[in-house]
């Protein structure tokens, strides 16, 4: 498996599989698809010396992204990143979340994060397993705050605390 900076070129594919996500109501609280134009400003938000945003491929083929996204916007919060894994539909189930949130983990502190959250659904429970499985633990649990569907939803706030020596 290899990690590279996204480039502009990419954010095609990046739509693409963000966007096969939303039909399933376990991801994303986004409703409808998104356009690669309207999702410019968030890539341009990330760079690869601060918020990296990479590639993930596999025997040369892309397999999903990975982010790393400023947690509230305020300088005291500048060691934490909401980290987000998106994967093609043909490499879920596969382990490969696993592989890439361990890769996550290790490259948190060349970014100068200390601490990692995953913002996940309250009902999709494989997404939950695997923070929990890579040692992330519950931070929060905001009731219903999202209505997909007519459907009230919660959130879970998992975090991983980084440990340098």
């Amino acid at each position: 498996m290899q990690f590279r900076h996204a480039a502009e070129t990419d954010l095609p594919r990046i739509v693409d599989i963000y966007n096969s996500t939303i039909a399933g109501r376990m991801v994303t609280a986004d409703t409808s698809p998104v356009t690669p134009e309207s999702r410019l400003p968030w890539f341009h938000a990330h760079n690869a010396t601060h918020r990296p945003l990479w590639m993930i491929d596999l025997d040369g083929n892309n397999v999903g992204w990975m982010s790393f996204q400023s947690f509230y916007g305020r300088p005291a919060y500048n060691g934490t990143v909401e980290v987000s894994i998106y994967l093609a539909e043909s490499a879920r189930g596969k382990g490969l979340g696993k592989q890439v949130l361990r890769y996550a983990i290790e490259v948190a502190p060349e970014y100068g994060v200390q601490t990692l959250l995953g913002f996940i659904f309250a009902h999709n429970t494989p997404s939950l397993k695997l923070f929990t499985d890579m040692g992330f633990s519950e931070w929060a649990h905001l009731p219903e705050i999202a209505v997909l569907d007519g459907v009230e939803r919660s959130l879970k706030i998992l975090g991983y605390k980084i440990i340098t020596n």
